[in-house]
C-alpha cells in the first residue's frame, strides 16, 4: 500500500533506517513507470546535508529518468542540460535488498559507464518511487523519482 502523504522532500528528512523500512514495507512495487520523472539523490538522509546534496546533484549531475515501458528501458537525464544518456533495461525481479519483487533498472548490458550498477525502485506513494543504487551488489545510495500527477 502506498502513502499519499509522502513527497520527495519527506524522503530527504527520513533516516537511512526509515528509508530501508519504507522500501522493505512495500509489498507491490507498483507498475513499471512511463514517461519522465524528476530525480532526487538522497545522500546523508535525515541530516542537514541531505537537501543541499540533492539540489547540487540535480543541477550538476543527474536530473531524472525517462521510462519507455513498451521498449522495457529508460534513459537517465544527465548534466545541467538533461542530456538523455546512460540507458538501462527495466523489468520486475526479486530485490537484492530483501528478496521481494522490485522494479529493476539494469545497466549491465546497456552501459559501459554504469555496467556494474543496478537500481531497484518501488512505488511508495502515487507517482513517487523510492530507489536503491547497487554497485556490484553493494548498496551505495538512495534516490527517488517523482512523476507528474
Amino acid at each position: 500500500m502506498t502513502d499519499t502523504s509522502l513527497t520527495a522532500s519527506a524522503l530527504l528528512e527520513m533516516s537511512e533506517t526509515e528509508l530501508e523500512n519504507l522500501f522493505r514495507g512495500v509489498s507491490d512495487p507498483g507498475p513499471i513507470p512511463a514517461g519522465e520523472a524528476q530525480g532526487t539523490v538522497i545522500v546523508a538522509p535525515g541530516t542537514e546535508l541531505s537537501d543541499l546534496a540533492a539540489k547540487v546533484a540535480h543541477y550538476v549531475a543527474w536530473q531524472g529518468k525517462v521510462f519507455d515501458p513498451v521498449a522495457g528501458e529508460l534513459r537517465n537525464e544527465i548534466g545541467p542540460l538533461g542530456a538523455k544518456a546512460v540507458r538501462a533495461k527495466v523489468y520486475k525481479q526479486d530485490s537484492w535488498f530483501d528478496s521481494l519483487q522490485s522494479i529493476v533498472l539494469d545497466y549491465s548490458e546497456t552501459s559501459l559507464v554504469a555496467h556494474w550498477v543496478r537500481d531497484e525502485i518501488r512505488e511508495v506513494a502515487p507517482g513517487l518511487y523510492l530507489g536503491i543504487v547497487f554497485w556490484k551488489r553493494k548498496k551505495i545510495l538512495d534516490f527517488c523519482l517523482q512523476f507528474p500527477a
